[in-house]
C-alpha cells in the first residue's frame, strides 16, 4: 500500500517504472539483442555520459536553446502585433494560414542549400516549426481580450507600455507556454532527423551512428540521452510557467 501512495503520488515515478515494465517485456518477447534489457542501456548510458554522450546533448541541447531563443523574441514581437493592428493582421494572416500547417521538414533541402549543412540550416528548421504555432497562438490571445478590458484598463490611466506589461502579456503568457510545451517534442523530432546531415555532433547522429554501427545497446543509451533531454526541458517549461504565472498556482 506504501508503494502505491508513493507511485501515484509521483507521476514521474509511475510512469518510469510502466516504461520499464514494458521495455523488459518487449525484451523477454522478442528474445533478441535488437532491444537490450534496461538495466544494460543504463549501465552503457553512465559510461558513455562523460564522454562522448555529453558532447552531442550539449550539441543538440545548444541548437534547441538558441532556436527557442529566436523563435520567442520574432513570434511574440509579430504576434503581439499582429493581434493588436487589424491592418498588419489582414495582410499577413492569409500566409500565415497557408504556411503554418505545411510539413516544416520539407524546408530542410532548401535550408541547407541556401545556409550550409551547418548548424544554422537545423537551427532555422526548428524556429521555422516553433515561430508559427507562437506567432498564431499569441495573435489568438490578444484577440481573445475584449474592448471592454482595454477601455477600463485605459481608464485606471495605464499608457501602453503598462497595457503590454498588466494586460496583454499576462493574457498570453499561458498561451505561450502552452505553445512550447506543445512544440518542444516536435521539434526534437525533427532535430533529430536534421542531425543525421552532415553533422558529427548531435544526438541524432550518435543514434544513427550507433545504429549503422549494429552496436544496439549504445543506440539505446542515446535514445535514453535524448528521452532525458526532452524530459528535462519539459519540466524547464513548468518551471517557467509556475514562475512567471503565479496567478495560475493562485487559482
Amino acid at each position: 500500500m506504501l508503494i502505491n501512495k508513493i507511485l501515484l503520488r509521483n507521476k514521474t515515478l509511475y510512469g518510469a517504472l510502466m516504461i520499464i515494465i514494458l521495455w523488459y517485456t518487449m525484451h523477454f518477447a522478442i528474445g533478441s539483442a535488437i532491444i537490450p534489457t534496461p538495466h544494460d542501456t543504463f549501465l552503457t548510458f553512465v559510461r558513455l555520459l562523460p564522454q562522448p554522450l555529453l558532447l552531442h546533448l550539449a550539441a543538440s541541447l545548444g541548437r534547441i536553446l538558441a532556436a527557442v531563443a529566436l523563435s520567442l523574441a520574432i513570434g511574440v514581437s509579430m504576434g503581439l502585433w499582429l493581434g493588436i493592428n487589424q491592418r498588419a493582421d489582414k495582410f499577413f494572416s492569409p500566409m500565415l494560414y497557408i504556411l503554418y500547417p505545411l510539413p516544416k521538414i520539407a524546408l530542410l533541402p532548401i535550408f541547407m542549400i541556401l545556409f550550409g549543412l551547418g548548424n544554422t540550416s537545423k537551427i532555422l528548421l526548428i524556429i521555422a516549426i516553433l515561430i508559427f504555432q507562437i506567432i498564431v497562438t499569441v495573435r489568438g490571445g490578444v484577440r481573445e481580450l475584449t474592448e471592454e478590458l482595454f477601455l477600463s484598463a485605459r481608464s485606471l490611466g495605464m499608457n501602453r507600455v503598462q497595457l503590454y506589461r498588466h494586460l496583454i502579456l499576462p493574457a498570453v503568457l499561458p498561451k505561450i507556454i502552452t505553445a512550447l510545451r506543445i512544440s518542444i517534442g516536435t521539434s526534437i523530432a525533427v532535430l533529430f532527423f536534421s542531425e543525421n546531415y552532415a553533422a558529427t555532433y548531435g544526438i541524432g547522429y550518435f543514434i544513427m551512428n550507433r545504429w549503422s554501427m549494429v552496436n544496439y545497446t549504445e543506440m539505446f543509451g542515446g535514445i535514453v540521452g535524448l528521452s532525458i533531454l526532452g524530459f528535462g526541458l519539459f519540466k524547464l517549461i513548468d518551471f517557467a510557467e509556475g514562475e512567471l504565472c503565479i496567478w495560475i498556482k493562485i487559482k
